[in-house]
C-alpha cells in the first residue's frame, strides 16, 4: 500500500468525489423524491453491490491498463453513460405529465429488481467514475508494499464503501424530502420534470465535452 501521506492525499480526492453532484447522485435524489427511501436505496444497492463488484473485479483483472492502452474504450462508455442518463431524464419528464395529471393519482415505486437494475447500469456507464477507479486510483499502488492485485482490490473496495456512505445518506434525506411533497402532488410532478431536465443536461454535457483525460475530482 501506498505511504500514509499519499493515502490521505487518495481519501481527500475520494471525499470530494463523493460530494460532487453527478449522474449517480442526481439519480438517487430523483428516486428518493418521487419513489421513497426504499427505491433510492436499492438504486444505491444496485451502485456498489452489483456494479462495485464489477468495477473492482475488473480493475483488479487489469482493465486500468487495457482503458490506458485504448482510451477509445472510455470514450465509448462515455458516450453510452450520457445516452443513459438523456434517456432517464425524458422518461422521467413523460411519467411526470401522467402521473401526476390528476389531483389524487397513486404513485406505483419501481419494482426491487428496477431499482437495483437502474443504479447499476447508471454506475457502470458514469464515465466519472470509471476515471477515478481506471485511470487515478492506480496512481496509488507501490509495487513494492505487495501485491498489486490485493492493492487494488482494497483501494477499489474503499471507494464503492464510501460511496455507499455518500449515497446511501442522499437517498434517506430525498426520500423525507418525498413524504412531504406528496401532500402536493403538482409540486412533486414538477420537481420530477426539473430533476429530468438536469439529467438531460447532464447527458448532453457528457456528450459534448469528450474526453478530458483524468480528473482526481471527478464528479459523481
Amino acid at each position: 500500500m501506498a505511504n500514509a501521506s499519499a493515502f490521505f492525499t487518495f481519501l481527500l480526492a475520494l471525499t470530494v468525489l463523493q460530494i460532487t453532484p453527478g449522474p449517480d447522485m442526481m439519480l438517487i435524489m430523483a428516486r428518493g423524491v418521487g419513489q421513497g427511501r426504499k427505491v433510492a436505496l436499492l438504486a444505491v444497492a444496485g451502485m456498489i453491490f452489483v456494479s462495485g463488484v464489477v468495477q473492482v473485479g475488473l480493475l483488479v483483472l487489469g482493465l486500468a491498463s487495457l482503458l490506458s492502452a485504448y482510451p477509445a474504450a472510455l470514450i465509448m462508455l462515455q458516450w453510452a453513460g450520457a445516452i443513459y442518463l438523456i434517456y432517464l431524464g425524458g422518461r422521467m419528464i413523460w411519467g411526470s405529465f401522467r402521473k401526476h395529471s390528476g389531483a389524487a393519482l397513486k404513485i406505483k415505486p419501481a419494482s426491487a429488481w428496477q431499482a437495483v437494475r437502474e443504479g447499476a447500469i447508471n454506475n457502470l456507464t458514469n464515465p466519472k467514475s470509471l476515471l477515478f477507479m481506471f485511470a487515478f486510483l492506480p496512481q496509488f499502488v507501490d509495487t513494492a508494499a505487495g501485491p498489486v492485485w490485493l492493492q487494488l482490490l482494497i483501494l477499489g473496495s474503499i471507494q464503492k464503501l464510501m460511496g455507499l456512505l455518500s449515497l446511501g445518506s442522499v437517498a434517506l434525506a430525498a426520500g423525507s424530502v418525498g413524504h412531504f411533497l406528496y401532500r402536493w402532488p403538482q409540486l412533486l410532478g414538477w420537481q420530477e420534470r426539473f430533476t429530468g431536465l438536469v439529467m438531460i443536461a447532464l447527458g448532453i454535457r457528457l456528450l459534448l465535452s469528450g474526453h478530458s483525460g483524468p480528473a482526481p475530482a471527478a464528479a459523481r
